[in-house]
């Protein structure tokens, strides 16, 4: 796809991130939403989401937060933190996202587990850009998919992340394509 609207995805990171990875996230959401994509930053802190009891972030207020601070040419924004997050149900979540909403996040420390030698950097990476474009999906609307190989497959470890490919089954394109088509009207 080629970009299609002078809306632009933004990507906000929070933390420490290498202007490789920012490249490598940026390019491939172009390259599955065809908008134009740049790195902004939007929020600094975290610390309001910080449960002591769980020593980990809840990232359903970090969303609000972040929806709350998207600039108005933003179509989307994408929060990119190194914290350790959970939604109450559930122990951990790689990322949360408004379905049908503006913001999404994704966290990078459950992805890094095992794998933070210089040697495995690509997996690393891989899994960061997945679940990007995972979250960023549901705020098209895409649901969790049945098709194990989809990116908007429900991963629930690593192993499943690194399992699924870097596509959109023909399903779920469909459904971004007329997605993207409603928006642009």
């Amino acid at each position: 796809m080629t970009p299609l609207s002078p809306h632009t995805i933004a990507i906000s990171p929070i933390g420490d991130f290498t202007p490789e990875l920012l490249d490598r996230v940026r390019a491939e959401i172009e390259r599955i939403y065809g908008f134009p994509t740049e790195v902004r930053f939007l929020l600094e802190d975290l610390e309001f989401a910080f449960h002591p009891n769980r020593n980990q972030y809840h990232s359903t207020p970090i969303l609000e937060q972040l929806a709350r601070k998207t600039p108005p040419d933003a179509l989307k924004v994408l929060a990119l933190v190194q914290v350790d997050l959970f939604i109450p149900i559930l122990t951990h979540v790689y990322g949360e996202a408004q379905l049908g909403g503006k913001a999404c996040m994704i966290s990078t420390i459950r992805l890094t587990e095992g794998h933070r030698s210089l040697d495995t950097q690509e997996p690393y990476l891989s899994r960061i850009i997945k679940e990007a474009i995972h979250e960023l999906g549901h705020t098209f609307k895409l649901r969790h998919c049945r098709e194990h190989t989809c990116l908007m497959h429900y991963c629930r470890n690593e192993g499943d992340v690194d399992r699924k490919s870097d596509q959109l089954c023909r399903y779920c394109k469909v459904l971004l394509d007329d997605e993207v088509k409603r928006l642009q009207k």
